[in-house]
């Protein structure tokens, strides 16, 4: 079973590139964020010709999360991450794929920092947290995967100190990510990779691309028995190289089930 994760930044204006790296990479899997459109005018169509079922949740212009099944329909188990009624940003969704259950989650950016966009990031953080360790007490197989908006060390990001005041490597930031790991998650990908860097995302700006100034977001957790049955994984760097790309690349992983 290999799943992905995929931050599309705008999935009506990257549909083209998005239906060819799932033509090439056929994973079995898609956790997308940032699909940056209404529930309306989610472009099903074009995945059931793929051959894809999904569950969506959006809105116009920002956030947004989805999950792509490869011959198969997702059976939506949560719209919306709980404790807190009043939060109606489209940031988590999660669904049942064979036997396995899968969330794609959208964390808060923060920035700036400190003010309100960081307390709420710090906030929606901890209610990730409370979730996902109901999740872990259920002994179920689940998979937490998406872009976290936090860069876990000091290894997941180029050397620079423009970016010491980003959300995305504050110290409560990257305190609350080993919280969550700590309850017994695994990072697939540094589980396969543990040295060196594993960028999923090049800023559009000042040239992070072609310098290869890029940084690790997007995360995949698994479960305790899903880690035992962990074999590959890495990151599609080529999508980020192509015309119209999104500032993401996808990552993914292969389990043995």
């Amino acid at each position: 079973m290999k799943i992905a994760t995929f931050n599309i930044n705008n999935i009506n204006k990257r549909l083209e590139n998005l239906l060819a790296w799932l033509a090439q990479s056929e994973p079995d899997v898609v956790c997308l964020q940032e699909i940056k459109a209404e529930h309306r005018a989610f472009p099903m169509h074009a995945f059931r010709t793929l051959g894809y079922g999904a569950v969506w949740s959006g809105e116009r212009s920002w956030n947004g999360v989805a999950i792509l099944a490869r011959n198969r329909d997702p059976v939506l188990t949560r719209s919306s991450l709980p404790g807190d009624p009043h939060d109606h940003q489209p940031r988590y969704i999660e669904a049942a794929v064979n036997g396995v259950l899968i969330a794609s989650l959208y964390l808060p950016n923060g920035n700036p920092q400190p003010g309100p966009k960081f307390n709420y990031k710090l906030a929606w953080f901890e209610r990730l947290i409370t979730h996902a360790a109901e999740l872990m007490r259920a002994s179920i197989p689940v998979i937490l995967a998406g872009d976290y908006n936090v860069v876990p060390t000091v290894q997941d990001i180029y050397q620079t100190q423009s970016l010491d005041g980003n959300a995305l490597i504050q110290p409560e930031s990257r305190q609350a990510f080993a919280r969550l790991l700590a309850q017994g998650w695994t990072d697939a990908l540094r589980r396969l990779h543990p040295e060196g860097p594993l960028w999923t995302f090049w800023d559009y700006k000042r040239e992070r691309w072609s310098s290869d100034k890029g940084m690790r977001l997007d995360h995949l957790l698994l479960s305790p028995k899903l880690s035992q049955q962990l074999v590959d994984g890495g990151v599609d760097r080529w999508v980020r190289g192509q015309e119209n790309a999104s500032d993401h690349a996808p990552a993914w992983i292969k389990l043995d089930l």
